[in-house]
């Protein structure tokens, strides 16, 4: 996995082999954070299906306050502990559950992003519970499979780009109001 921007720029970190393990690549990276440009800097950022870590560490490169990186598999958590330290990161990995790590979670996020494994179809359940942790004016990031029927998207979130590259759908929103629906 390579940084495509900011202070680690060029920085390739080790990413392992792992069934299901599939980093966003440099393209796909280097458009969502076009979209985000003005909105990564002092970000608290929430990186909640992490695995290699590379959403969240390029929003660290381009100036994320802080990320709170979740992962479940071990071996993926622990790559990521360890590129997080390599880097001097701003970084806290929990090798965890998502539901554990956003029922224990007291803190609301800036940018989140979203990249569950496509074949658990877990966007349905995940949804309202990031809902409950962003703060207002918050962006939502999310990857799916392009073949799988939308979920019910939070009333207050605004989509602002959709794109379909191959056989992922990924959709930026925007948290617009604080009041619930």
């Amino acid at each position: 996995m390579r940084i495509v921007a900011g202070r680690w720029r060029g920085r390739r970190l080790p990413v392992l082999a792992l069934p299901g393990l599939r980093p966003t690549g440099d393209r796909q990276r280097e458009t969502l954070f076009n979209w985000l440009q003005g909105v990564v800097p002092g970000a608290v950022c929430l990186d909640l299906f992490a695995g290699s870590g590379a959403l969240g560490l390029e929003a660290l490169s381009r100036g994320a306050a802080s990320l709170q990186a979740v992962e479940l598999n071990r071996q993926a958590a622990r790559q990521l502990e360890s590129n997080v330290a390599t880097l001097g990161a701003d970084a806290e990995v929990h090798c965890d559950d998502w539901q554990r790590f956003l029922s224990a979670n007291e803190q609301c996020f800036d940018l989140v992003f979203l990249d569950p494994p496509f074949a658990q179809k877990l966007l349905s359940a995940v949804l309202p519970e990031v809902d409950n942790c962003l703060n207002p004016g918050a962006w939502v990031y999310v990857e799916d499979d392009s073949n799988h029927q939308a979920p019910h998207w939070p009333c207050r979130w605004q989509l602002k780009k959709e794109r379909i590259s191959g056989g992922t759908a990924v959709k930026l929103f925007q948290v617009v109001s604080s009041d619930t629906c």
